[in-house]
């Protein structure tokens, strides 16, 4: 695990019984509060009644005893955790914590490519917004959906697209895209805006590598699930129905493809450093970049991933991500988003599973235990 501090590499080392009591306490997701520096005369059983974690071989000393100030170091503990919530999850997951106006990253799997899905909608409405920025368009303007732009899955503005199609705002299409992860509302946007180049050459322009962009929605959920696309799979359920019908041996193939160079892979540093430059407004205008994180924290999916973990008193705003399932295998599962403390600190925080065959409940577990892991090790300014 790469942490990186100011272009050095930081590693801990150490021992501290305190520390164990921490992690073992913070990777259990339990809901009463921690006091992260309590004393144990024993070091805690390794696995807990609702999420199983390692113990760290060499645990390094407590935040408190090292005496470092966090604005330029990590807290060792959250270090440790990170790096044994990445170890003790089976599947490929990669966590990357940024404190924004720090110059830190923890990660697990910081700078592997995981798939984005709905990931990638922040990009779609970060290069629209700059667009608005730089005088080329308006949130306010109107476009019209007719049922030839209509896509897959989770799509709810398809049912407002008649005969005639259905005339709405940019403005209206965003909130859309952002809080109820709509792929047409998304993909609209992303034409409107000059398709997936203009995404990639917006990440280029502000410094943002090792995020990629795919084709649209379309494309990339057909070509995932072995099929080529047909604008008739976006009416009812003729995408499952056509699924379906594969032989299982091409639709693993495909997902395999998939995983091993998805075209919409991201590193989860890259992300929350996104996110960090996103908060700090330097991906967009100070008044864009509050638009669309006031945006974000209006999201309503996934209440029981990343957000679920976050205390009472902090403030969340977020973009999840959900792939493709085959048989037990589920595919990019996903949340990102900005953890900020009542001081008003903030951190940048991205949690992805590439691909696991653990259950919905126990993928919870694991973001929520990140999630109390940043506020348990929180310095106050």
């Amino acid at each position: 695990m790469k942490i990186s501090n100011g272009g050095r590499n930081w590693r801990p080392n150490g021992g501290s019984a305190r520390l164990i009591v921490l992690m073992a306490a913070l990777s259990a997701c339990v809901s009463a509060p921690q006091q992260p520096y309590a004393r144990a005369t024993q070091p805690p059983r390794p696995t807990t009644a609702t999420y199983p974690i390692k113990p760290v071989a060499n645990p390094p000393k407590s935040f408190q005893a090292l005496n470092v100030d966090q604005r330029e170091t990590p807290p060792p503990a959250l270090v440790a955790v990170v790096r044994n919530l990445g170890q003790s999850f089976h599947g490929k997951v990669g966590i990357a914590v940024r404190r924004v106006g720090s110059d830190w990253t923890v990660a697990w799997n910081g700078n592997s490519l995981f798939p984005q899905q709905s990931v990638s909608k922040l990009w779609v409405s970060m290069t629209f917004l700059d667009a608005v920025d730089r005088g080329k368009i308006r949130l306010s303007d109107s476009t019209t959906i007719t049922r030839k732009d209509l896509t897959l899955f989770h799509q709810p503005s398809a049912a407002m697209v008649g005969a005639n199609g259905w005339t709405t705002t940019y403005s209206d299409l965003m909130r859309r895209a952002m809080t109820q992860s709509d792929n047409t509302a998304n993909d609209t946007l992303l034409r409107a805006v000059g398709g997936p180049e203009a995404v990639r050459g917006y990440l280029a322009r502000r410094f943002i590598k090792d995020i990629r962009f795919g084709p649209g929605e379309r494309l990339l959920q057909s070509a995932t699930a072995g099929l080529d696309w047909r604008q008739d799979y976006s009416i009812g359920r003729n995408f499952y129905a056509a699924r379906a019908k594969l032989p299982l041996s091409v639709r693993e193939k495909a997902l395999d493809n998939y995983l091993a160079s998805p075209p919409d892979g991201a590193a989860p540093s890259s992300i929350v450093e996104a996110l960090a430059k996103l908060k700090q407004n330097d991906m967009l205008s100070p008044a864009s970049s509050q638009l669309l994180m006031s945006i974000m924290s209006e999201a309503k999916t996934g209440p029981q991933r990343i957000k679920g973990g976050v205390p009472a008193g902090w403030h969340y705003l977020h973009k999840t991500g959900t792939g493709q399932e085959l048989g037990a295998r589920s595919t990019g599962f996903n949340d990102i988003g900005i953890m900020t403390a009542p001081d008003g600190t903030s951190y940048a925080v991205a949690v992805m599973i590439g691909s696991t065959t653990e259950s919905i409940p126990t993928r919870w577990q694991l973001m929520q235990a990140v999630a109390k892991a940043v506020a348990a090790n929180h310095e106050a300014r």
